[in-house]
């Protein structure tokens, strides 16, 4: 292969690490506004969204461009394809933080359950470590590391699951709060899925290395 490639696949690599980087914050702003109530960074995430899109059609490209003009060896072309497919969880790891802010915006300033919003915090940043892990490992090109990561899944399910079952459990829950409760587990059950899309990431690290298709984490059962 020339050196042309090798800079192109170099500009791949980076420009997914970026990305990933990018999702990681728009969780964080996204919780972070829905507990803050902050609605005007709500609106900041929901806006930012347009960036991660376009990144994502832009490593599409360079993934496609690579694949059909440079005609990669096995193992290039199974890291370009894991690119592609890692960078479409990604994506939609950053819509389900769009979802979150759109709680934000949604639910009402006086609809509050503080204990439920500790729980979330406390979810949101497993699933960053998560996230931030499975990013170190294809940066290190590290298997054992992104499967590590992805068996850390059950602990989002359990998180999500606590959440849920104080919400049902909440002597607050009149029909006030109603709402809120409703929000809540919206919020939850959005980080749920981020932890999904997390392990579907790992299972592209370990194809881009082993060249093996592998279901990992236990979101398979559901």
């Amino acid at each position: 292969m020339g050196q042309q490639f090798f800079d192109e696949l170099k500009s791949l690599q980076t420009n997914f690490m970026d990305m990933g980087i990018n999702v990681s914050e728009q969780i964080y702003q996204s919780t972070k506004s829905f507990i803050d109530h902050d609605k005007q960074l709500a609106q900041q995430v929901i806006d930012h969204d347009r960036m991660i899109n376009g990144s994502e059609v832009s490593l599409e490209k360079q993934a496609l461009y690579l694949m059909a003009l440079q005609q990669p060896v096995a193992t290039n072309f199974r890291e370009i394809v894991s690119i592609l497919k890692a960078s479409a969880d990604l994506e939609r790891i950053g819509d389900h933080a769009v979802g979150i802010a759109r709680e934000t915006i949604y639910i009402k300033g006086n609809q509050r359950i503080p204990e439920v919003e500790e729980m979330i915090a406390a979810m949101t940043n497993s699933v960053r470590k998560m996230l931030e892990e499975a990013l170190d490992a294809y940066f290190r090109e590290n298997v054992s590391v992104a499967e590590k990561v992805a068996a850390t899944d059950h602990e989002i399910d359990q998180q999500y699951v606590q959440i849920r079952q104080a919400l049902t459990n909440s002597p607050q829950l009149d029909s006030e709060l109603a709402p809120a409760s409703a929000s809540y587990l919206m919020v939850a059950r959005f980080l749920e899925r981020i932890g999904d899309h997390i392990v579907n990431i790992s299972e592209w690290i370990v194809y881009s290395k082993t060249g093996n298709i592998v279901e990992l984490g236990n979101h398979r059962r559901d």
